[in-house]
């Protein structure tokens, strides 16, 4: 892993920072609750699509700019040292489009990547049940065949965006009989039939991020299934590798520019010499840095591999723990006002409850970290 950037990278850096400085994305709309928000978020996607940004890591054929991985990481860390909002279909951008690209056919990616990266039909991702969150191979959702057309049956829940999505990426049940893993089928859905229900989930913060879908008795035609059928389970691999391994570089600088409000909340208030407080400090610089370092270092597999490995699930572990110590630290060094409905500590310390739990919880990921990156022995289970 070399982190010393060529003169053709560092120019690239600077060409995306003089676009972000050229192109402001305004005040964020002060009414119309979320979906103001979601519309300002489709807004803004529009024009990184139009300035040639919306996924600059895509293929030049399928409207990306085919950097290498190194120039899409600067691209990530640019995002996020900016401040600018996610693009609305990020699901789609990070998850559902590189997914085809492995995955799909010549008539899928035809038809789908285009709008995906325009933001003209958003996606979400239909994995998680009541009784199948991070064990998405005991999922109960069916899938039946019914002449060229699929019949779906079951529950989703925790579907972040899906009542402004136009597609799902949707994992169900086609074999009953077969190995939990090997009865599974990844399928695109058309949110928008009636048999598609979507009930929003209202959460600490006031927000509705995420939803319940009801589904049934919806409809998929045979050529929505991608990757063939029975083989879900790896299609599905491929999303998660991209979810845990695309996020990384804008979570990991978010984070650390968290932790300077925090150092500059506190050398207001004169606690940088207290002992207690800047060991709390010098513990997140520390955690900070070790994520930023596992970003670059995933991308090393990225190049030498083709695709991401499993240390994603270590950092996105580190990550939700740190971003929770970081907002508890901020409540203890601003005090009783960070807790104010106008103060945005409230929302970042609500927000981060739902961290370690969403994408992947951490029991499951030190599980994954255990077996896939230090080849430690499966755990039995007591007889």
């Amino acid at each position: 892993m070399d982190l010393t950037f060529s003169d053709e990278e560092i120019a690239f850096r600077e060409e995306i920072r003089d676009w972000l400085r050229e192109n402001p994305t305004g005040e964020p709309p002060s009414e119309g609750g979320e979906d103001a928000q979601y519309a300002w978020r489709r807004d803004w996607q529009r024009r990184m699509y139009e300035g040639s940004w919306a996924a600059p890591s895509w293929p030049v054929e399928f409207g990306g700019r085919g950097v290498t991985p190194t120039k899409s990481a600067i691209y990530f860390e640019e995002i996020g040292r900016a401040r600018v909002p996610m693009p609305a279909n990020v699901l789609g951008l990070l998850l559902g489009g590189p997914t085809l690209m492995v995955w799909g056919d010549a008539a899928q990616k035809e038809r789908y990547l285009s709008p995906i990266l325009s933001g003209e039909e958003i996606w979400c991702q239909g994995f998680s049940e009541p009784e199948a969150g991070s064990d998405l191979a005991a999922l109960k959702t069916r899938a039946v065949k019914d002449g060229d057309d699929w019949i779906i049956t079951g529950q989703k829940v925790w579907t972040s965006g899906a009542q402004y999505s136009k597609w799902c990426m949707l994992v169900a049940r086609t074999d009953p009989d077969a190995p939990k893993h090997k009865g599974l089928t990844y399928f695109l859905m058309d949110m928008e039939q009636d048999a598609v229900q979507v009930r929003p989930l209202r959460q600490i913060t006031g927000e509705s991020e995420f939803n319940e879908l009801f589904i049934e008795g919806a409809r998929i035609p045979d050529e929505n299934v991608v990757g063939g059928v029975g083989n879900g389970w790896n299609v599905a691999l491929t999303t998660l590798m991209n979810e845990r391994a695309g996020l990384g570089f804008v979570l990991q600088i978010r984070l650390r520019q968290l932790l300077d409000d925090v150092i500059g909340a506190a050398r207001e208030r004169g606690l940088l010499e207290d002992g207690y407080y800047a060991d709390r400090i010098a513990d997140l610089h520390g955690r900070c840095e070790s994520i930023r370092l596992l970003a670059w270092k995933g991308l090393t597999d990225v190049e030498r591999y083709g695709q991401p490995g499993p240390e994603g699930s270590l950092v996105k572990w580190l990550w939700s723990e740190t971003n929770q110590l970081l907002t508890q630290l901020a409540v203890d060094v601003i005090g009783p006002a960070a807790l104010s409905g106008d103060s945005p500590w409230s929302y970042e310390l609500l927000r981060a409850r739902g961290n370690t739990i969403e994408g992947g919880t951490t029991e499951v990921l030190k599980n994954i970290v255990a077996e896939r990156v230090l080849g430690l022995p499966r755990l039995k289970a007591a007889a």
